[in-house]
């Protein structure tokens, strides 16, 4: 993971402009009450931030864990539609568990039995999935509150200092992330981060896109495409050993396009393993950002989202272990595969997979990641 990444530079000129003002008083154009999520935890302030484009699209976002809040897009009969799933108040992101839109880090996803040795040094990491170390641990990036400045209304920039041994990692990391909403509807997601030791990163969003607008819906006759021509299998505890197989004849086959739901339930090993749509896929775009790696489409509505990266990979996600438990914005129950997860990142436990692409940062180098999720309507 070295400067000589992409960046990438392919978020489209700003416009700051306001988009149309909400029909209710000081909410949000989605509803949100900004009041809500103004508090401090472990000293720090904790607000929301509200992000416009002269289309109307609106973002708003926290700096509590980085968290995309709510996203309102138009459908195909410019009715606005928020498409991802996340709470209405500070407190419920706070004592309720979950990545709704979070930053993940240090390490998105899973490394093996929580350890890796880097240049001859063995790290151990918290073991808080199946003995894994899952998105960095139960105290990563997600619950962190993240220095947050607006220059203007299309542009959040978050930064968070992460110091040496935090939750096991190497390395003195300051991170940067800034979220910007272009005049063609596409937040761009532009990740750096650089080092003072050795040390791996994997830097993702966990958004839950429903792009029906209705989060009480499941996503399973969503239509989904990857320009991806292998996954990577996991065993019963969520972990990849380092295979990477064709989707050719299998149901990851999402290469012309298919719906969630055909085959999510078929007699396949790798399903029952991920309880569903749960993997990496492989992705053939190389990083090119002019490139499609993903493609989900609502039938009702029309509404489109095409999903860019500089990353090699995107994890999969079909949200199985929502069960209706976990009450959301307007105090709607998640459903099972109520949401799309589509995380950017390189290969799960590459830091023990030398095969996999590269997830070592070393001083002196910048690590890099662009990732755009672009809405439209058909």
């Amino acid at each position: 993971m070295k400067s000589k990444w992409i960046w990438a530079g392919a978020c489209a000129v700003l416009l700051a402009a306001c988009a149309p003002k909400s029909g209710s008083e000081g909410l949000t154009k989605s509803g949100l009450d900004p009041s809500k999520f103004e508090t401090t935890v472990d000293g720090k302030a904790v607000k929301l931030y509200v992000l416009k484009n002269k289309a109307g699209m609106e973002v708003c976002a926290t700096n509590y864990g980085g968290r995309i809040v709510s996203v309102m897009v138009p459908d195909r009969n410019n009715q606005w539609r928020d498409v991802v799933l996340g709470h209405d108040s500070i407190a419920d992101y706070i004592h309720i568990d979950g990545n709704f839109g979070a930053l993940i880090g240090r390490y998105g996803n899973r490394i093996n039995q929580g350890r890796f040795t880097l240049d001859g040094v063995e790290y151990q990491l918290p073991q808080n999935n199946y003995g894994h170390c899952l998105h960095g641990g139960p105290k990563g990036f997600h619950h962190s509150v993240w220095n947050a400045t607006q220059p203007n209304d299309t542009t959040l920039e978050l930064t968070l200092y992460s110091p040496d041994g935090e939750a096991g990692f190497p390395g003195n990391l300051d991170v940067k992330v800034v979220y910007t909403l272009t005049s063609d509807n596409a937040l761009c997601l532009q990740y750096t981060a650089t080092t003072d030791k050795p040390t791996v990163v994997n830097l993702t969003n966990h958004s839950y896109f429903n792009l029906s607008g209705n989060a009480a819906n499941d996503v399973l006759n969503d239509t989904v495409q990857f320009d991806a021509d292998a996954f990577t299998p996991i065993d019963s505890t969520f972990m990849t050993w380092g295979e990477i197989r064709p989707v050719e004849g299998t149901p990851f086959d999402f290469r012309a396009g298919k719906t969630v739901g055909q085959d999510i339930e078929a007699d396949d090993e790798q399903l029952k393993n991920g309880l569903g749509y749960d993997h990496n896929m492989v992705l053939n775009t190389g990083g090119d950002l002019s490139k499609v790696a993903c493609r989900i489409s609502d039938p009702t509505n029309g509404i489109v989202l095409r999903v860019y990266t500089t990353e090699p990979g995107i994890q999969f996600y079909t949200g199985n272990f929502l069960d209706g438990k976990v009450k959301g914005k307007g105090g709607i129950a998640y459903p099972r595969r109520g949401a799309i997860c589509v995380e950017t990142q390189h290969y799960p436990d590459s830091p023990n997979q030398p095969n996999y692409p590269s997830v070592v940062l070393r001083p002196g180098e910048t690590y890099s990641s662009t990732c755009i999720y672009k809405f439209s309507v058909e």
